[in-house]
């Protein structure tokens, strides 16, 4: 008796509160991912033990707002490695940046010319490839008549390869990611309360008018500006940026089931092919920025990978490269995306199709 009414206890609030397990999958992921030494334990165990629950066949959803706090925890952490000083390094370098920034950009056409050679249209090979968010590519592909379902399995797929690649490969090729050796500064409660609030009220207003990725930009722009402005030194206390990449990598998770992986394998296994070789072609590139420029290699071909400003801003601060270039950089290949991607296809379909 007493196993039924638990039986249908648990139906009746899994039912109401579809993802109430969410929660305790990832932070189980995040624990032995921690346990086991990997790099953005909290983050990346957490998507891959969410993501293997659905798979096994259970269902469970998003934690609601999950990843909109999540990215407002971790931005506001973010921006807080700039200050007066590093500004003023990463403008004096702003050329080798945007540099940098449209020749990793200009990688993305191996992805493009790889779908379009197993048949794929030009509209769902170009918005599948472009290394933005999944829905900005989703919407802009909708104007231009794309297979959307490719497109956001397709950016999905390269965003989770390059969370799961790039930390692992780093930490075994340049040294520990854990943080044993990370530089802790002082914890202001005062300067991080006025930085959340402001960085939620400009997050709130960036999603009413309709920026993408509206709370970790709004974030991370009230962060970036308030700690260079007052030359901040301050950081966040220990565990809030653990619980932000908990709930971002938990949602990340939610992505993934049997169904996922089923869809146009084909698919999905160019896009594949195609992130690792744009991650492969970003390593000359960034050895030429070095060299010229005499900035940290590793720093420059992490600002060139085509992941997330978030993950790859966390990346740089577990190796104690220089967070403000990485994240300068990612933000740039953002707003180059979304600003230019629509405009540059339109003018290369029209040019085609003058060439019928």
């Amino acid at each position: 008796m007493t196993a039924t009414y638990l039986y249908n206890f648990q139906r009746l609030v899994i039912h109401n509160k579809p993802w109430i397990l969410t929660p305790p999958i990832g932070a189980l992921g995040g624990y032995l991912a921690q346990w086991m030494n990997w790099p953005l334990p909290w983050m990346i165990g957490a998507l891959v033990g969410v993501a293997l629950y659905r798979c096994l066949g259970h269902s469970t959803q998003a934690i609601p707002q999950g990843v909109k706090v999540g990215q407002w925890i971790i931005a506001t952490g973010i921006g807080l490695h700039f200050n007066q000083q590093v500004m003023i390094e990463i403008l004096a370098y702003f050329d080798v940046i945007l540099l940098g920034t449209l020749v990793a950009l200009s990688t993305s056409i191996v992805g493009i010319f790889i779908h379009r050679h197993y048949g794929e249209d030009l509209a769902t090979a170009y918005f599948a490839s472009m290394p933005g968010g999944a829905n900005e590519m989703v919407n802009l592909g909708r104007l231009n008549g794309a297979d959307l379902a490719r497109i956001a399995a397709g950016q999905s797929l390269r965003m989770v390869l390059v969370l799961l690649i790039v930390p692992a490969s780093y930490t075994w090729l340049f040294g520990d990611a854990h943080g044993s050796n990370l530089i802790h500064y002082p914890v202001n409660f005062a300067w991080l309360a006025l930085l959340l609030f402001l960085g939620a009220l400009v997050g709130q207003r960036f999603q009413h008018w309709q920026v993408p990725n509206a709370w970790q930009l709004g974030a991370l722009l009230v962060s970036i500006t308030v700690s260079v402005t007052f030359d901040l030194h301050i950081g966040l206390p220990t565990g809030a940026g653990e619980f932000g990449q908990w709930l971002v990598g938990s949602t990340l998770g939610c992505y993934f089931d049997r169904a996922f992986f089923r869809r146009a394998p084909a698919f999905m296994l160019r896009m594949s092919i195609a992130t690792l070789s744009i991650m492969v072609l970003s390593i000359p590139i960034a050895l030429m920025l070095g060299w010229m420029s005499n900035l940290d290699m590793r720093t420059l071909m992490l600002g060139m990978m085509p992941g997330g400003i978030a993950e790859m801003s966390l990346t740089a601060e577990a190796l104690q490269l220089l967070v403000p270039l990485v994240t300068a950089m990612q933000v740039l290949r953002l707003l180059i995306v979304l600003f230019m991607a629509q405009p540059i296809f339109r003018q290369w379909y029209r040019y085609r199709e003058s060439r019928k």
